[in-house]
């Protein structure tokens, strides 16, 4: 079957993306349901009763928690934008612009992430440091709960108690969101915003806040945000998603890498986040490496499209 058919123009933007939100919610549902019939093949009917401590990452039903994880990831952000193109009657690999990575910018987006972490790092510190107003006082208690939850389920999350475990944690952290996140988010998004203001920075940020709020952790709202403006950034200046992909990968595989590090050393997780500590002068020249780093990676983008 042949789902391309060139130069038919795009439905409406904003039809698009409640496409894509219509999408998201079915895929979500979908696999969620097939997640559950996967769990109670594993641990049984008895299961049932102790729903509260599987979807609180109790590390008895770990392997379950990660089951439903991976597949509501596929569900929710995979599939939809691959529906989205299939809807437009387009090929996927066309209409999200999976051209081939060249070796410079793939160099270039490693240095990028990697000289970024001490600008990060400082927007990490900031963010966590954000105070509520007196009368906001039971909204901020809220956050904090929340916040603190998410960082139990994470430690559980990426906890190795096998080699097995550590490719498991790569591919549900690192493998599936940096595929499925950019597909949903730049691909999807972004591009849709795109053509809806037909402004590139505004779709771009648009885009990046929605990332963050997703998520619902309010301290990490801004480093997250950044994160996803530069993954934009890079598929904009590159017209082809793999670098976003690559530079997400990155991201995540990093925390991977490093918590399967922290375990075989006995360092506890729950320390994972905290500060390296670099001096002022550190993270600014950090910022302004990366800012460099990016109008490079424009530069060069720019020439290899000229190119061909």
């Amino acid at each position: 079957m042949n789902f391309v058919t060139p130069n038919k123009e795009e439905i409406n933007p904003f039809l698009q993306l409640l496409l894509l939100l219509f999408y998201a919610v079915t895929g979500g549902l979908v696999f969620g349901i097939l997640a559950v019939v996967i769990v109670l093949l594993m641990y049984g009917l008895g299961i049932v009763s102790n729903l509260d401590m599987l979807l609180a990452g109790d590390t008895k039903y770990i392997a379950g928690f990660k089951v439903i994880q991976i597949l509501s990831s596929i569900g929710t952000f995979i599939l939809p934008p691959i529906a989205l193109a299939l809807t437009e009657r387009k090929k996927v690999t066309e209409f999200y612009l999976f051209k081939q990575p060249k070796f410079l910018l793939v160099v270039l987006v490693l240095a990028i992430m990697i000289l970024s972490m001490p600008f990060m790092e400082w927007t990490v510190i900031w963010n966590q440091k954000m105070v509520l107003p007196d009368f906001l006082h039971k909204i901020e208690q809220w956050m904090k709960e929340k916040e603190a939850i998410a960082m139990k389920m994470t430690i559980q999350l990426i906890t190795v108690r096998s080699n097995f475990d550590f490719i498991v944690n790569l591919v549900m952290i690192a493998v599936i969101p940096a595929v499925g996140e950019e597909l949903m988010f730049r691909g999807g998004v972004q591009r849709s915003l795109n053509r809806a203001f037909e402004n590139p920075h505004l779709a771009i940020w648009l885009s990046a806040i929605i990332f963050s709020a997703i998520h619902m952790q309010f301290y990490g709202f801004v480093p997250r945000m950044l994160l996803g403006a530069g993954f934009g950034y890079l598929y904009y200046y590159s017209k082809s998603i793999w670098y976003a992909m690559l530079a997400h990968f990155i991201n995540n595989a990093y925390a991977v890498c490093a918590a399967f590090y922290m375990q075989k050393h006995h360092m506890p997780l729950d320390k994972a986040d905290e500060p390296i500590g670099f001096p002022w002068y550190g993270y600014l020249i950090s910022a302004i490496i990366t800012i460099a780093l990016f109008k490079i990676f424009k530069d060069n983008a720019t020439r290899e499209r000229k190119l061909g």
